[in-house]
C-alpha cells in the first residue's frame, strides 16, 4: 500500500510504498530517500501521536492513501556552558526592555499582570455612568412585557427586573437615556437579566387573530422555527404576504424578520395558523393601566407556547425519555439527584451509575463512563505507543517472529469515487468501460462500476441475478478455456479467525450468490440437479474480470492487475463433489460478445487502437507502484513483444448515434465542442461529453435534460426544485428564467446521451 508524508508547512510531499509490517525505522530510511531529511532530524505525526521507533504501521493504524505529517528537527550546534549562560542572559535583559513600566510595578508589588478584552457594550455602559432607578413612564420593577432577544429577534415573554437611568443628558442634548433588565419567562435557571433599550421592549401580546382576517400587509407575531418549519419555534415579527388553504392544510405566507438586524425573509410558511397574535405596542404605564389588556400593570394574558425543548417526549414531565431523562433509566424523577456529563451533556441519576455515587461531586467537571477517558490507553509525551486491548490478543501481535507480509491494504480502501453512470444493479457493459480495460487493484474496477464489490468474487442479488465476477483462481475445481470457463460458486469454507480464505469444508448450497448465478441462466431454477439452457444466448449477461492471480492456472490471464473480458453467459450449472469431497455447485459460463477478446490477434489491436493498453493504476502512487511490480506490460502485448506505443485510433460515432446528435440542434455548439475529441478515441470522446453535459447542481450526467436559453443544460428534477423554492434563475448563470418558464425537457438530447450510455438513466 501506499502512504503520504507531507510536512507541516506543505511544502514538500512524497508517496511512500510501504506494507502493515513497516517498521517506523524503515520508513525513517523510504522518508530520506524520497525528502532528504536524515532520520534523526525526523519527527513524524499521524492522527496526533508521535511515531516511534520499534512500531509498526499496523500498530498505528496506518492505511492506505493516509497521510503521516513530517517535522523536520533543526539540529542545535554543541553549546559551551559560557555561551549557554550568555543566551540566557541576552534572553532575561530582552524581555525586560520590552515590559512597560507599568507592568514592571505590578509585578514588584506582586499583582498578577492582566488585560481584560473589553466590550464594545461594557466600553459604552462605563462611559454612559448610569443610576439606578424603580420606574419611570414606560416601566417599573414587576412589570410584564415582550422583550426582542438580541441575538435571534425572537420576542419573549419577560419580566423587568431593574432599571437605570443615564446621570447626564445625550450630547445632541436630548433627556437621558433609560434601559431595563428584564429576565426571560421559563429560562430564569438558565440565564441572568440582560439590559435592553426601550426600542426592545413592548406591551405583552394578549390578542389572538382568526385567520379569516389576515390580510396581506398586516403586521402580526407568529410562531416559527427557522430550521424545522413544522416544529414549534420562537416568536418573531412578520408581515403576512399570502394565505393557503387546501382542504385541512392551511398555511399563512409571511415576509419574518430575523435576527439581531431583523432581516426580512420572504416565502416563510408558518403552521400554527389558529396562534397569530396581534402586536404588542409600545404604551406609557398610564396608557396601559387604562387599557382593558391590562390590570394595574399586570398581564393577565395566556401564556403563549415556544418550541419544546425536547423533540422526543415533547417536554411532558410524566413521560420517560432516552435525552432529557437519565441516559440509564430514561426516568426524570429525582432531577436534584442527576448529574450532568460535561462531554454529551447527558443526564445521569447518581443511584444509576456504575458503581453509584453517594452524592454529587463538587469538582467543576465531570464525565460519564462512555465519555470517560481510559487513562491506560493514553500516551504521554516521552512514553511509547501501548498496544490497544484488540490488537493485543491478534495473531500477528503475539507472534512477532513472523514474516507473513499480509498488510498491503487496498482490500479494505475505500472508494474515492462512485460510478453514477448505471445503477448497482445493472447488468451487460458499462458505457465507457471497454474489453481489455486493465486496474491495478480490485477497488478500482469497483470505482468504475464493473464490479462493485471490493473482496467478494460475485457481485448480485439473490432475487435479481448476477451482475459481475472475478476469476482468481480461489478454487481448485476452475477450469478457465478462455472462450467459456467452469466456475465454482461460494460458500462452504469456515472463514473464522479473520481469514481471506481456507480450504473447502462443508457441501455449498443454492443460496444468495450461487442462487443469483443461477437465476441467470436460461432455464427454471432447479436447487437439487441444476438445470441447462436450451438456448444459452437468452440468458442474462455476466461482465466477467480476470485477475493476475488466475496465472497460475490459467494462460488467459493479464500480466498483472484485473482485466475486463466482456460479457458472457451461463449455459449450465449443475452440483457434484468437488477436488476437496465436499458438494459444490459448478457452471459453465460462455462468451457472448461482440467485441474480440483481449487474448486475441484482433483484441490486442483494438487495445492498442483505443489507446488503453496502460494499465489504470492508484492516483499519486503511479511511480513508486510501478517500481514495486514485478513487471510492467503497459507497452507489451498480453503475449508477444514489446509493441511501439501508437496513437489511438480515432472515434467515428454510429450513423444512428451521429443522427441522434445532429438532431440536437439547441447544443449544437456544445457538440462541436466534443467532437474535436474524436481524433484522439472513444474514450477521449465520452469523457468529453460527460463534463461538457454534467449537470451543476447533483454534478452528473444530466438525464432528463431541460436547455434554457442562456444555453446550460439541467436535469428537470434538479430545475423543479429550485423553482419550488422561487428560485426563477439558471443555477449556472443566473440568469432570469420567470415563473411561467416551461420546464420541457430536450428529447434530442436525452435521446443522443442514451444512445452514448446505454441504461444510464436507470439509476436516476
Amino acid at each position: 500500500m501506499f502512504v503520504k508524508v507531507r510536512t507541516m508547512d506543505g511544502k514538500s510531499s512524497a508517496t511512500v510504498v510501504i506494507s502493515k509490517l513497516t517498521t517506523v525505522q524503515e520508513f525513517r530510511q523510504l522518508v530520506r530517500e524520497e525528502l532528504d531529511v536524515p532520520p534523526e532530524s525526523q519527527r513524524l505525526f499521524f492522527r496526533g501521536k508521535q511515531m516511534e521507533d520499534g512500531h509498526t504501521m499496523f500498530e498505528y493504524d496506518v492505511n492506505v492513501n493516509d497521510v503521516i505529517q513530517l517535522m523536520v528537527r533543526q539540529l542545535a550546534p554543541p553549546e559551551s556552558p559560557k555561551c549557554a549562560v550568555k543566551l540566557e542572559q541576552d534572553e532575561n535583559d530582552l524581555n525586560k526592555a520590552n515590559t512597560s513600566a507599568s507592568d514592571r510595578k505590578a509585578t514588584e508589588n506582586g499583582d498578577a499582570l492582566s488585560s481584560p478584552q473589553w466590550t464594545k457594550k461594557e466600553t459604552d455602559d462605563a462611559a454612559a455612568d448610569w443610576e439606578p432607578i424603580t420606574e419611570d413612564d414606560m416601566y417599573r420593577e414587576g412589570d410584564c412585557c415582550d422583550a426582542r432577544d438580541p441575538s435571534s429577534g425572537a420576542w419573549f415573554e419577560a419580566v423587568v427586573k431593574g432599571l437605570r437611568a443615564q446621570k447626564t443628558p445625550t450630547p445632541d442634548g436630548g433627556p437621558p437615556r433609560h434601559q431595563y433588565a428584564v429576565q426571560f419567562e421559563g429560562y430564569e435557571d438558565e440565564s441572568e437579566p440582560i439590559w435592553l433599550n426601550p426600542a426592545d421592549l413592548r406591551e405583552r401580546a394578549s390578542v389572538t387573530l382568526p385567520f379569516s382576517s389576515l390580510v396581506d400587509g398586516m403586521e402580526v407575531l407568529v410562531n416559527y422555527n427557522v430550521d424545522e418549519p413544522d416544529e414549534r419555534g420562537f416568536w418573531f415579527d412578520a408581515i403576512v404576504t399570502g394565505k393557503q388553504a387546501r382542504g385541512r392544510r392551511r398555511r399563512l405566507e409571511v415576509t419574518a424578520l430575523l435576527g439581531a438586524d431583523r432581516v426580512p425573509v420572504a416565502g416563510c410558511l408558518v403552521k400554527f395558523v389558529d396562534e397569530v397574535m396581534e402586536r404588542g405596542m409600545q404604551r406609557s404605564r398610564k396608557e396601559r393601566r387604562d387599557s382593558a389588556a391590562a390590570d394595574n400593570g399586570t398581564d393577565t394574558a395566556a401564556k403563549r407556547e415556544v418550541g419544546p425543548t425536547c423533540k422526543i417526549c415533547r417536554d411532558r414531565p410524566d413521560r420517560d425519555c432516552r435525552v432529557c431523562g437519565c441516559h440509564v433509566c430514561h426516568s426524570k424523577s429525582q432531577p436534584e439527584k442527576q448529574i450532568m456529563c460535561d462531554e454529551c451533556d447527558m443526564p445521569y441519576h447518581i443511584s444509576c451509575l456504575t458503581p453509584p455515587l453517594e452524592a454529587i461531586p463538587e469538582e467543576g467537571d465531570w464525565y460519564c463512563p462512555e465519555c470517560k477517558t481510559d487513562t491506560s490507553e493514553v500516551v504521554l509525551a516521552g512514553q511509547k505507543l501501548k498496544a490497544s486491548k484488540r490488537k493485543s490478543r491478534m495473531a500477528s501481535v503475539v507472534n512477532k517472529a513472523t514474516k507473513r507480509d499480509w498488510g498491503k491494504g487496498m482490500a479494505t480502501a475505500g472508494r474515492q469515487k462512485q460510478c453514477t453512470i448505471v445503477p448497482t444493479n445493472h447488468m451487460g457493459p458499462v458505457p465507457g468501460v471497454e474489453v481489455g480495460m486493465r486496474w491495478q487493484y480490485r477497488i478500482q474496477a469497483s470505482e468504475a462500476g464493473v464490479h462493485r464489490p471490493h473482496v467478494a468474487g460475485i457481485a448480485g442479488r439473490e432475487k435479481e441475478g448476477a451482475f459481475s465476477i472475478v476469476l482468481s483462481g480461489g478454487y481448485e475445481d476452475d477450469v478457465d478455456k478462455g472462450e467459456e470457463f467452469f466456475y465454482t460458486g461460494s460458500g462452504g469454507r469456515d472463514l473464522s479467525g479473520n481469514k481471506r480464505t481456507a480450504g473447502q469444508s462443508c457441501d455449498q448450497q443454492l443460496t444468495r450468490m450461487n442462487k443469483a448465478l443461477a437465476l441467470n441462466c436460461n432455464a427454471k431454477i432447479n436447487s437439487k440437479t441444476g438445470a441447462e439452457a436450451e438456448d444459452w444466448r437468452g440468458g442474462r449477461p455476466v461482465r466477467v474480470i480476470r485477475s493476475y492471480k488466475l496465472g497460475k492456472h490459467s494462460k488467459y490471464a493479464p500480466n498483472e492487475g484485473l482485466r475486463y473480458d466482456g460479457v458472457y453467459k451461463i449455459v449450465k450449472y449443475w452440483p457434484e463433489k468437488g477436488q476437496s469431497g465436499f458438494l459444490v455447485w459448478r457452471y459453465l459460463l460462455r462468451r457472448d460478445d461482440p467485441t474480440p477478446a483481449p487474448w486475441t490477434p484482433d483484441g490486442r489491436r483494438r487495445i492498442l487502437e483505443l489507446g488503453i493498453q496502460d494499465m489504470v493504476r492508484v492516483e499519486g502512487a503511479t511511480s513508486s507502484a510501478a517500481a514495486t511490480d514485478s513487471g510492467s506490460d503497459g507497452d507489451r502485448a498480453e503475449d508477444g513483444p514489446p509493441t511501439k506505443r501508437s496513437r489511438p485510433a480515432a472515434y467515428s460515432p454510429e450513423p444512428a448515434i451521429a443522427a441522434l446528435i445532429e438532431a440536437d440542434e439547441q447544443n449544437r455548439h456544445l457538440w462541436d465542442e466534443c467532437r474535436r475529441t474524436l481524433a484522439d478515441g472513444k474514450l477521449k470522446f465520452l469523457d468529453a461529453v460527460t463534463e461538457t453535459f454534467m449537470c451543476i447542481c447533483c454534478q452528473e450526467l444530466v438525464c432528463t435534460p431541460v436547455t434554457l436559453p442562456c444555453r446550460h443544460n439541467v436535469c428537470q428534477p434538479c430545475v423543479r426544485r429550485s423553482f419550488k423554492a422561487e428560485v426563477y434563475s439558471c443555477p449556472a448563470c443566473r440568469h432570469d428564467l420567470g415563473k411561467s418558464f416551461s420546464l420541457k425537457a430536450n428529447g434530442d438530447l436525452f435521446a443522443a446521451l442514451k444512445a452514448l450510455f446505454p441504461g444510464y438513466q436507470q439509476g436516476r
